[in-house]
């Protein structure tokens, strides 16, 4: 729903401005003086692409043909008939389809979901590998990893700390159970292969690095612990 007539969809739930994902792309854009290209995995109702500005090249991956046609249609979402109605979507699953690319991206945003949590196949150490092949030097990969049922930062962490990457967290804590202002609680990775690449994200508040947990094993597309990240959910969190 735009904010005025004639105006912009405002972003909202997780995706408010001042938000986690809001905060990230600003600071990596910031850091790198500008983004060219950007690439979102995930299409959803396509609010991400209101944070896109001048020249940017931005390209959405997605899985379901009816999601694009969804996100498209303004009867029903206006983010991209407003905010970028001629913005490339790739259609297919998006950890193939990235890797495929020729494409090199100032930074890509990970914010795919089924049945309100993050494929597995989509946080293995080889997906994070094949995201890092199409990763400018100095780039950023944004993690979207909120649900209420599986702990996912420490499965993060774990591969940031094979791979050699700074990994940072953060996770709204705004005590509001049900979004009244539509804005809802976050919870965002950013990894990147040197602090300097984030900018000052690093130092804003709510943000923290995150070591690996020895107890928590690396996912990889032959091992997960899905077990795991749900109790870790249920009782440490």
């Amino acid at each position: 729903m735009a904010t005025e007539s004639g105006a912009a969809p405002e972003p909202l739930t997780y995706y408010y401005r001042g938000g986690p994902i809001s905060e990230s792309i600003e600071a990596v854009r910031t850091a790198r003086g500008a983004l060219r290209h950007v690439a979102i995995v995930g299409l959803g109702s396509g609010t991400l692409i209101c944070y896109r500005r001048g020249d940017e090249q931005w390209t959405f991956f997605e899985i379901d043909p009816a999601v694009a046609q969804i996100a498209r249609d303004p009867s029903l979402f206006t983010y991209v008939s407003a905010c970028a109605p001629d913005i490339p979507v790739v259609l297919g699953d998006a950890r193939l389809t990235l890797a495929a690319s020729r494409q090199r991206y100032d930074l890509i945003i990970l914010d795919a979901f089924s049945s309100d949590v993050v494929p597995v196949h989509l946080l293995t150490r080889e997906a994070i590998d094949s995201y890092l092949a199409r990763l400018e030097d100095g780039g950023a990969v944004v993690l979207h990893l909120s649900n209420r049922y599986m702990e996912l930062g420490g499965v993060i962490a774990a591969v940031a700390g094979r791979e050699g990457l700074v990994a940072i967290f953060k996770d709204d804590d705004r005590a509001i159970p049900v979004p009244l202002d539509y804005k809802a609680n976050a919870s965002v990775a950013v990894l990147a292969r040197r602090s300097a690449d984030l900018g000052a994200l690093p130092t804003r508040p709510g943000w923290h690095e995150r070591k690996p947990d020895p107890a928590i094993r690396v996912w990889s597309d032959d091992y997960s612990n899905v077990l795991g990240a749900i109790l870790r959910k249920r009782f440490e969190h």
